[in-house]
């Protein structure tokens, strides 16, 4: 039994679940709607977000600013108006791939590359899918177990009633193994298992390094260096891009060669390099909001305000 599993269902319903209750009740009826005009809510929820004078509008527009200097001030904020219909329709999405059946849900998907993994996978070892942040991520994990089994780690929500609603979600179209559970992780692979690892976001844990993300200093996780290591499993970047037409691309790419080598520094470095192409094809679909650049290196000042309390 999970931690999960044994959570009793009457300290949710304390009032201070109610409006966590609300909101995703509201995302369960969007996805009674076709397809279309569950889309149409999602841009309309995303649009307001970014109407808002929220901090997470601020930390967007410095990451943008940041990561797209070339860009005109115009430019970057119809990059800024474009993430946040994209990530109001993640929301859509992610509450498909938390409740609806295959039979009911009819997205037009497709995946190339497979040649790839079977290459990655003839070798013996376990695959890791490298992937990132998207606001398609939640809807990728559950296009793609329509594909290929896979384990992908899990993060505890700070919100109760989320993490509930989120973990089951996902653990029912597969198997979930918490981001902390190194051992289970190592286990997986070494049978030759492909575990979906995501370490894109800013880390100040044990061992993380200070490598470019798109020219900036950005505090990295070393894990995914690490792990290849010790697992010898290889690494096979994959990524997912919705198109204007509401089809979903998703995409594996040749495992990295040499990886990860005798520099983990050098290897984390590759996988930010990897991270950016699969950003550049559709760079307003990447998780903007999270504060990516919130551990600078010592002696350089604050990306980001500091937090009203």
């Amino acid at each position: 039994m999970t931690e999960h599993s044994n959570q009793g269902i009457t300290p949710l319903l304390s009032p201070r679940y109610w409006p966590t209750w609300f909101g995703f009740g509201l995302l369960r009826l969007t996805t009674w709607l076709p397809y279309p005009a569950s889309m149409a809510v999602g841009r309309t929820i995303g649009r307001f977000l970014g109407s808002l004078p929220l901090a997470t509008r601020q930390i967007a527009q410095t990451n943008i600013k940041l990561c797209f200097p070339d860009l005109t001030k115009a430019e970057q904020e119809t990059m800024l108006r474009d993430h946040y219909k994209s990530l109001g329709m993640g929301l859509i999405e992610a509450a498909y791939s938390w409740w609806e059946a295959d039979d009911k849900v009819k997205l037009s998907c497709s995946l190339e590359g497979l040649e790839h993994l079977e290459a990655a996978r003839s070798k013996g070892k376990g695959v890791i899918l490298l992937g990132a942040h998207f606001t398609t991520m939640e809807l990728a994990g559950y296009l793609l177990s329509r594909y290929i089994r896979f384990t992908p780690m899990y993060r505890d929500q700070n919100n109760r009633v989320a993490d509930r609603i989120i973990y089951r979600g996902r653990n029912r179209y597969t198997h979930i193994i918490h981001r902390n559970d190194i051992r289970s992780l190592l286990k997986t692979l070494r049978n030759g298992l492909l575990v979906w690892y995501a370490a894109d976001q800013n880390y100040s844990g044990k061992n993380y390094a200070f490598v470019p993300f798109f020219g900036n200093p950005a505090a990295t996780n070393t894990a995914t260096a690490r792990i290849a290591k010790t697992s010898g499993a290889a690494v096979v970047p994959f990524s997912l891009v919705r198109d204007a037409e509401g089809h979903y691309h998703m995409s594996l790419e040749p495992a990295l060669e040499n990886f990860p080598g005798d520099d983990l520094v050098a290897a984390t470095a590759r996988i930010n390099n990897v991270i950016e192409s699969q950003i550049l094809r559709a760079p307003e679909q990447y998780l903007w909001v999270h504060r990516r650049f919130k551990n600078q290196p010592e002696g350089m000042p604050p990306v980001y305000p500091k937090r009203k309390k």
